[in-house]
């Protein structure tokens, strides 16, 4: 309970016979996940359905429970929301994709950022905490397990050491995928914000990748495994702080990275199969109205809209619904209305991100 958090770089030898073997099996893994996600014509695709279905997952591990149908007839564009929990989902999509565009631009990941992405999260500006009082409890048992850091300057201090720690590869020679699972402890040991520090360090996990070029897109969700594992997530979190032994969580978050690439290459190749098929489908059946960007637009919104297609391919609504309408007829598409709203969910794609990780895990028995 009295953890002391360390300064980073810790001095301790991390990259372990064990570890070094689990990092070879982690990066083979990314490496190839990198390599399919860049073979999609059209990256929103990826953001749109694979950012959703990483904030569903790690909004679940907090308790905000919601679901595809919610998650994908609710609007963005028009803050129309199914459900309180599908804007959570949203809000933490959004994050994900600001705090992308921020690495994008300056290649770096600091506080600042940090900040900047849980108050489109929280839709807040509280920054790091200032009042102490803040505890970690056994949900069960509301007995204390852990205490942060209480004082504003000791919590700006230590993000300022961790902001080094990303930033600045000369503190430290450890492999990008070891320095990922301690960027991930530190974080939530200091535990800098009121609320969301969990989501929020699960989008740093996302976008360290990004910066350090493992990744060109922020795509690899490690929610589901940590949702799969949760009990080891969190028994682990307090076991390195309590012995200070650190393999077990390193191997920990190793063996995420690697399932969690493994199970997202596959996602990809799927969607990638069913655009394919689509397009051959679309092109013999209806050649007038087909084109690359009406794909794209299929499979950058599982549910569509007239809206979304008179934004995509520029052409009038009476002809985005007399598209819609004829896609229906092919039994492409399926008409979801929500109280005056009409949604035009794409079947096969919503259909294949529902049973992927089932159908996954199956190939993998």
């Amino acid at each position: 309970m009295n953890y002391q958090l360390p300064t980073l770089p810790i001095s301790t030898d991390l990259e372990t016979k064990k570890v070094l073997r689990k990092l070879a099996a982690a990066h083979r893994a990314l490496a190839e996940l990198n390599g399919v996600s860049e073979s999609i014509p059209n990256e929103q695709i990826i953001l749109n359905t694979l950012a959703l279905q990483e904030a569903k997952d790690s909004s679940a591990i907090e308790n905000i429970i919601t679901t595809h149908d919610e998650l994908f007839s609710s609007d963005e564009l028009t803050k129309s929301f199914t459900s309180i929990a599908a804007k959570e989902v949203y809000n933490y999509a959004t994050s994900l994709k600001y705090g992308f565009s921020l690495v994008r631009k300056t290649g770096l990941l600091t506080s600042n950022n940090i900040i900047q992405i849980h108050g489109v999260l929280e839709e807040s500006e509280s920054g790091f905490r200032k009042v102490p009082g803040t505890s970690l409890k056994n949900d069960q048992t509301g007995e204390v397990i852990y205490t942060p850091p209480q004082r504003n300057d000791e919590i700006v201090a230590l993000m300022s050491n961790l902001e080094k720690f990303i930033n600045d590869n000369e503190t430290s020679d450890l492999d990008p995928l070891v320095k990922l699972a301690i960027i991930h402890h530190q974080f939530e040991s200091i535990h800098p914000f009121y609320d969301g520090n969990g989501r929020t360090g699960r989008i740093i996990n996302i976008l360290y990748l990004v910066k350090e070029k493992l990744l060109s897109l922020p795509i690899l969700y490690l929610s589901r495994y940590i949702n799969q594992n949760k009990a080891d997530y969190y028994r682990l979190l307090q076991t390195t702080r309590d012995s200070g032994e650190w393999e077990e969580w390193i191997l920990f978050v190793l063996d995420a990275i690697e399932k969690t690439s493994v199970q997202t290459t596959f996602i990809i190749r799927g969607i990638k199969e069913l655009m394919m098929q689509h397009k051959h489908t679309i092109r013999e059946n209806l050649p007038k109205i087909y084109s690359q960007d009406l794909i794209n637009n299929l499979f950058k919104h599982p549910y569509t809209k007239i809206e979304f297609l008179v934004e995509d391919l520029g052409v009038a609504r009476q002809t985005a619904s007399r598209y819609l309408d004829q896609l229906i007829q092919l039994k492409l598409l399926h008409l979801h209305k929500i109280g005056k709203e009409n949604f035009y969910m794409n079947i096969a794609l919503y259909q294949f991100l529902h049973d992927a990780p089932q159908i996954h895990h199956l190939k993998n028995l």
